[in-house]
């Protein structure tokens, strides 16, 4: 990546020559192997630390590596619903490039005890704290068995640093990045606030605002992607994650720890609340708001001082490329060093393109984002002259290329890419470009009763499902622009402002097609943007999920509004929204080129 792949062999060649300025010689990378331990950790979470838990981890360390010969170290945890064997593959791969390792089960997961937190700093980011302490050193936390009578020895392989981040002395200090994605993504910011040893990251497919990723509102937003309330719940996403949590004990597991069944079972009381509400209602109250935002890192992003590097999918239909957007640009206007990747793969298609990264298999050669983090580790960690990458780059699925993914990644030194591209609201369904007027009037969608969907379609856990669209009559509002004569690229977020009446507090949904020559429309990426409109005498701005899609020749753009959606639960009175199609605003679409 950026020649540094050749510089790296070239390093490999004559490392033992080299003293790195930590006082430590780089371990030998050439057929390196490592060894790995089985570990109970005793972790002290929640307020006064009061609450005692059992980690599961595995450490792993390259040969070489000595209390003579330190390395950098990286911790990493489990997506949700996961354990520590999920990352093993990547510990090894960073043990190959000659990183010590700890994979570990977050709490309520994989053999860890204690209860769901949904990455709260007070639980999952201390738990993780005091991981950090012992790859530091620390005694008395680290046991070979789960019944913690057998002490591992205090870590004496860590680079250590004699001061944290906030420039006080520190004790116990590793030199650590954190890496990892979803849930295994929130949690470093968690870690990262609370602990300023830490010393860099790379949260992977992770939120911003967990009350937006779950309840989404596409319109009256306060910062970032955090909005004055919540719109439409997934009630797809949430059921499945919910599910995923209570189940993951499984009977032993609950045997062993009963009091993971009392209140709500494997979760933190107030999620068994949310997931009520959000099932019934469609949305979730401000207290859960709150108890969702206090998981955030939109909540304390101010606390996150170190050097972030974010990757997101493009095919994420839970975490949006909005929620990535939000945090990137938050730590940027307080400098702090970060930049961004969006990637082709997400929750709603986990299969990255050739070439881009494997969670089972990870190789720097041969995969872009892989190669990327590796560097970026090298460089914050080891601190070699390594390139960090671009601030910004982006995969666009329409460049062919072989083997390594870098071809396919445009890149640039700002986020916003695209220059907006007006389609005007005409009452006849047509999106017209600036200088056409449109023929004013208004069109008229039924929201569904109780929230109940309008129509079937793509389901967004999995939205290139093989499931027609079809909407009842009258419940959808369609506006598409005349065929493409040139490619159009799109990058970043679709917006539009809405004119509506209606007798209530309706919510509708937003979405943008690509239409085929043939008629056939694909709803790009699955991505959908709710919209619970509070006061319908007044404008509605939206702000739909950014999208990275290219509109072929011979191909259109159209806009939908429906009533209701199969895959979120909608506002519980059924009623008529009229929209001014000509008192609306345009459809812009931020072009590329």
């Amino acid at each position: 990546m950026y020649g540094m792949r050749v510089r790296r062999r070239l390093v490999i060649s004559i490392v033992t020559l080299v003293v790195c300025a930590f006082g430590f010689a780089p371990p030998a990378l050439a057929d390196s192997t490592y060894s790995s331990q089985l570990l109970y950790f005793s972790v002290q979470v929640g307020p006064d630390r009061a609450t005692q838990c059992t980690v599961v981890g595995e450490l792993t360390i390259p040969d070489g590596v000595s209390a003579g010969n330190r390395a950098p170290a990286i911790l990493t945890t489990n997506g949700f619903g996961g354990s520590y064997k999920d990352q093993i593959p990547m510990v090894q791969f960073l043990a190959e490039n000659g990183y010590v390792g700890l994979t570990y089960s977050g709490l309520g997961f994989g053999g860890t005890t204690c209860k769901i937190t949904l990455d709260a700093p007070a639980y999952d980011g201390i738990a993780a704290s005091q991981l950090v302490s012992f790859l530091g050193g620390s005694e008395g936390i680290a046991f070979t068995d789960p019944g913690l009578t057998q002490p591992f020895p205090a870590l004496d392989v860590v680079v250590r640093d004699s001061v944290d981040h906030n420039g006080a002395p520190s004790i116990n200090d590793p030199r650590v990045g954190m890496s990892g994605g979803s849930y295994g993504g929130g949690i470093q910011f968690a870690a990262a606030g609370v602990d300023p040893r830490i010393d860099t990251i790379i949260p992977m497919i992770t939120w911003n605002d967990l009350s937006y990723s779950l309840a989404p509102n596409s319109t009256g937003i306060i910062t970032g992607v955090s909005t004055v309330e919540p719109g439409a719940s997934k009630v797809l996403f949430a059921s499945l994650l919910f599910g995923l949590g209570v189940t993951n004990p499984g009977v032993d597991g609950y045997v062993a720890d009963p009091a993971r069944l009392e209140g709500c079972p494997n979760y933190v009381s107030y999620m068994c609340n949310a997931i009520a509400q959000a099932v019934v209602t469609g949305e979730v109250g401000p207290k859960i708001v709150a108890d969702l935002r206090a998981s955030s890192v939109a909540s304390y992003i101010d606390q996150i001082k170190i050097p972030v590097l974010l990757a997101q999918g493009q095919q994420d239909t839970l975490f949006d490329l909005n929620e990535a957007t939000a945090t990137y640009e938050a730590l940027k206007s307080r400098g702090v060093d970060v930049k961004m990747i969006w990637h082709s793969w997400g929750h709603s298609h986990l299969a990255a393109a050739p070439g881009e990264f494997s969670f089972s298999a990870p190789d720097a050669e041969t995969q872009y984002e892989t190669g990327r983090f590796l560097d970026w580790f090298d460089h914050y960690l080891r601190d070699e002259n390594t390139e960090t990458g671009p601030e910004f780059a982006y995969f666009r699925n329409w460049i062919d290329y072989e083997g390594n993914a870098a071809p396919a990644y445009a890149t640039s030194n700002t986020v916003n890419v695209g220059s907006n591209r007006d389609f005007h609201l005409s009452v006849d369904g047509a999106l017209l470009p600036g200088g056409v007027p449109p023929v004013p009037g208004a069109n008229t969608v039924i929201t569904g009763p109780a929230g109940l969907p309008t129509g079937i379609e793509p389901l967004n856990i999995a939205p290139a499902g093989d499931i027609p669209n079809v909407q009842i009559p009258g419940t959808e509002a369609l506006w598409t622009s005349a065929p493409m004569t040139d490619t159009m690229d799109v990058v970043g977020s679709p917006t539009v402002t809405l004119r509506v009446a209606a007798p209530g507090q309706p919510v509708v949904f937003a979405k943008v097609y690509d239409v085929a020559p043939d008629g056939s429309s694909t709803l790009i990426n699955g991505l959908i943007a709710p919209i619970r409109i509070s006061d319908p005498s007044q404008p509605v701005p939206v702000t739909m999920p950014a999208i990275v899609h290219r509109f072929e020749p011979g191909h259109a753009v159209r806009l939908a509004i429906t009533g209701g959606d199969i895959s979120f639960r909608g506002g519980l009175a059924g009623m008529p929204v009229t929209i001014f199609a000509d008192a609306s605003g345009p459809l812009q679409l931020p072009v590329v080129g």
